[in-house]
C-alpha cells in the first residue's frame, strides 16, 4: 500500500475513532488526529479516566459506525462558521483563532462526526477494511506539546490494509517491546533513570558502562588508526561564544538557561563545535598543517521537552561523538571519502552492514558561496556513488549553512536509525574569523566539515541494546564468562580456570554459591545474557578440560583449557555474534 494511500485510510480511520469516543463519553473534548508513520492517534480531554481496557470498547464502536459506509466530505467554511461550529470544542478554537486570516478552513463530516480537518480522506468507509485496525495504547500528551498546557490522553491505532499486515505488524511490535532498551535496562541492570534528580539524565550502573566504556575506547583506538587527534573541552562557556556562533540567536530554545558567575554569563554546551573552533584559532596555520581530523566524546546538554525524553535515545545531558574536519579545498573530496569509509567500517564492526542514506541540498536561504555548494553537494554524491550507497536526494532540505549526508542503519527489526552525518559548514568559519596560509601567502579560508559516526554515546547504547535484544556480541558483554562448579571438590581446578581468563583479559566470573542447582544456575545467567557458562565437574578436572554451555543453549564438551581461552578469545577478536 504506497505511503499517501495508508495515511488517507489512517487519516480516515482516527476519525471514526473520534465519533466513537464521543458516543460512548459524551461529554469529551476533542483535539486533534493525525496520521503518524505505522498508524494513527487522536488526543482526547476526558471528563472522567479512561484505561487501555476501555480500548476494546471503542473499537467494537468503530466497527459498528464502519459498517454504515458512511462517505467523508469536505466543505469550506468560513471563520465565522468554524467558530459557531465548534463553540463547545475549546482546542478547535484555540486551533482556528491561530489560523492565517488567509487560511481556508475546511471541515470533513463522516456518519454523525464533524472535524476540523485539512484531508484527504477515503471516499467512504467501505474503503475501511473493519478487521485491519487495531488500538494499541493510551498515553498522556500536553496540548501542542506545551508541558504548561493541559495534558490530554492520547489514543494510538494502528491501520493496514488487511487483516494480515495487521497481525503480522502486531508480532513485530511484540518483539520490539521484548526488546526495548528500557525494559531491558532495568532487568539486565544497565542503567536508570532518576526523575527527582533530573530527568533525561542517564545513569549507568557497572554492567552499562562496561559496555559503554567498551564502545568509547573502540572509538578512540579506531580514531588513532584514522588519523584523528582526540580533544578534550569544558562544558561550559561565557555568553559571546555563543552570540558569535549563533546559538542564541537560532538554538536558544533548546539550550539550557544561563548561568550567571563572576559578573559574566554562562552556557552549557548545547554542542562541541565553538570550541574546537577556539582550538584552531589559538595558533596561526599554513596549508602544510591541514587537514586537521579533531574527534571529541564531549557531553553537550540540551532542553529536551519532558514528553520528548525517551529512555537513553532522547535525553538532556549526552554524550556527542563529534570530530571536526579543517582542511583546504584541495583535500575536501579526499576528507569526504575517508569519513564515508570509516563510517561504514565502524558501523560493520558492530554488527550494522544494511545502511541508507540521505543527501541534502542548497535551500532558498543559504548562507556561503554557490560554488562552495555545487562543489561540496558534488563532492557528497561522488562519494556515495564511489562506496556504492544506495541514497535518497532531499532537494533543498540542507541546513542553511551547507549541504549534508545523514546514513541511516538498519536494526535487526527492520527500522532505521539515523546516525551518522557528515555535514559542510560554510558558517562558522566566518563568524569565528578562520583563517590559514595558503602556498601562494594569502590568507584563506578554510573548509570545515562536521562529522558524527555514532550520534551520541548514549542512543547508540539504546539501539545497540534493542538490535541485540541485550545479548550483545562476546566482545561487548560486560560479563563474557561465569565458572559454574558441580561441587566444592572442584573448586581448586576452578580457581586455576579464573585466573588463566582473568591474566588474558576475559571478563569471566567464578560463582560457588551453593544455594542454587546446577541447571537453575545456567537458565539464571542464559537469561542475563552471558555469552558462556563453563560447567567444571570431577571429569574435567580429572582430564584438565571444560565443557561450554551458550547462552543459546549449545554445548561444547572436553575442550582443553587451552583451546577454551583461544575459543573466547577468538570470538572476542574477531567481534562475533553469538
Amino acid at each position: 500500500m504506497l505511503l499517501w494511500v495508508k495515511n488517507k485510510k489512517r487519516h480516515s480511520i482516527a476519525h471514526v475513532m473520534a465519533e466513537a469516543v464521543l458516543e460512548l463519553f459524551p461529554n469529551t473534548k476533542i483535539a486533534i488526529g493525525p496520521p503518524i508513520k505505522d498508524g494513527f492517534y487522536y488526543d482526547f480531554d476526558f471528563e472522567k479516566h479512561i484505561s487501555e481496557d476501555d480500548l476494546l470498547l471503542i473499537e467494537h464502536k468503530m466497527r459498528e459506525i464502519l459498517k454504515t459506509g458512511s462517505p467523508f466530505i469536505r466543505e469550506v467554511i468560513t471563520r465565522e462558521q468554524a467558530l459557531m461550529l465548534f463553540k463547545d470544542e475549546p482546542y478547535k478554537i484555540d486551533l482556528i483563532q491561530n489560523f492565517d486570516v488567509t487560511d481556508e478552513i475546511t471541515i470533513y463530516k463522516s456518519h454523525k462526526f464533524t472535524d476540523l480537518c485539512r484531508g484527504p480522506h477515503v471516499d467512504n468507509m467501505n474503503k475501511l477494511d473493519p478487521k485491519a485496525f487495531k488500538l494499541t495504547s493510551i498515553a498522556g500528551a500536553y496540548w501542542r506539546g506545551d508541558e504548561r498546557n493541559k495534558m490530554l490522553s492520547r489514543i494510538y491505532g494502528t491501520l493496514w490494509n488487511n487483516e494480515k499486515d495487521l497481525k503480522a505488524y502486531l508480532k513485530l511490535q511484540e518483539e520490539i517491546k521484548k526488546r526495548d532498551h528500557r525494559k531491558l535496562g532495568r532487568e539486565l541492570n544497565l542503567f536508570s533513570v532518576h526523575d527527582e534528580i533530573g530527568p533525561g539524565l542517564i545513569f549507568f550502573h557497572p554492567h552499562g558502562a562496561r559496555i559503554r566504556a567498551l564502545i568509547e575506547n573502540f572509538w578512540r583506538e579506531e580514531h588513532f588508526k584514522n588519523g584523528y587527534d582526540i580533544l578534550f573541552t569544558p562544558h561550559i562557556g561565557k555568553s559571546w561564544l555563543w552570540e558569535t556562533s549563533g546559538h542564541l540567536d537560532f538554538y536558544k530554545e533548546s539550550m539550557f538557561e544561563k548561568i550567571e558567575m563572576d559578573r559574566s554569563d554562562y552556557y552549557v554546551k548545547p554542542m562541541n563545535c565553538p570550541f574546537h573552533i577556539a582550538i584552531y584559532n589559538t595558533d596561526k596555520h599554513s596549508y602544510r598543517d591541514l587537514p586537521f581530523r579533531w574527534a571529541e566524546l564531549g557531553t553537550v546538554y540540551r532542553y529536551e521537552k519532558i514528553g520528548a525524553i525517551h529512555g537513553t535515545m532522547r535525553v538532556r545531558g549526552f554524550t556527542q561523538d563529534d570530530a571536526h574536519i579543517i582542511c583546504t579545498y584541495e583535500q575536501v573530496n579526499f576528507e569526504v571519502r575517508e569519513v564515508l569509509r570509516f563510517a561504514i567500517d565502524m558501523w560493520n564492526k558492530f554488527g550494522f552492514t544494511n545502511l541508507k542514506a540521505y543527501l541534502s541540498t542548497k535551500p532558498e536561504k543559504a548562507v556561503g558561496d554557490d560554488d562552495d555548494w555545487q562543489m561540496a553537494v558534488k563532492v557528497l554524491e561522488k562519494a556515495l556513488i564511489d562506496f556504492n550507497i544506495d541514497f535518497d536526494i532531499d532537494e533543498g532540505g540542507g541546513a542553511f549553512y551547507g549541504p549534508k549526508i545523514d546514513l541511516k542503519i538498519i536494526d535487526s527489526l527492520g527500522r532505521a536509525w539515523q546516525m551518522s552525518t557528515i555535514q559542510f559548514d560554510f558558517n562558522l568559519p566566518v563568524r569565528f574569523k578562520m583563517t590559514y596560509t595558503a602556498e601562494d601567502g594569502k590568507e584563506k579560508r578554510p573548509f570545515m566539515i562536521h562529522r558524527a559516526l555514532l550520534g551520541s554515546i548514549e542512543r547508540f547504547f539504546g539501539i545497540l541494546v534493542e538490535h541485540y535484544g541485550g545479548a550483545f556480541p562476546v566482545w561487548l558483554a560486560p560479563l563474557q564468562v561465569v565458572i559454574i562448579p558441580v561441587n566444592s571438590i572442584v573448586e581448586e581446578y576452578a580457581l586455576e580456570v579464573l585466573s588463566r581468563f582473568q591474566n588474558e583479559g576475559i571478563r569471566i566470573k567464578f560463582d560457588n554459591y551453593c544455594n542454587m542447582r546446577m541447571n537453575a544456575k545456567i537458565r539464571q545467567y542464559q537469561s542475563k545474557k552471558v555469552p558462556y557458562m563453563f560447567i567444571i565437574g570431577e571429569r574435567e578436572v580429572v582430564e584438565g578440560k571444560i565443557s561450554i554451555r551458550t547462552r543459546t543453549n549449545e554445548q561444547i564438551n572436553g575442550l582443553e583449557l587451552k583451546e577454551a581461552l583461544e575459543f573466547v578469545k577468538l570470538k572476542i577478536s574477531n567481534k562475533e555474534i553469538l
